[in-house]
């Protein structure tokens, strides 16, 4: 299971997501954002923090609450 997260985002009609901040650790951190798909899971998007990380969330088609995916072992993402 993913872990559940808060994100601040504008959903366009289109279902084109664009995300503001992202709350980890009960802290809210600006982003800025990549690129983004849809599949059978949902609504995938990339963000990088200020120090250079990448994560991927996912707003889930399932629950329609967003999930920070776990990376795969010996993946970067760039």
């Amino acid at each position: 299971m993913n872990k559940q997260i808060a994100v601040e985002c504008t959903i366009g009609r289109n279902g084109r997501v664009w995300v503001h901040r992202v709350k980890l650790n009960e802290r809210w951190l600006a982003v800025e954002q990549g690129r983004q798909w849809q599949d059978k899971d949902g609504r995938h998007v990339l963000v990088m923090y200020s120090d250079g990380r990448v994560d991927e969330i996912l707003l889930s088609t399932e629950t329609l609450r967003w999930e920070l995916v776990p990376r795969r072992s010996g993946t970067q993402m760039i």
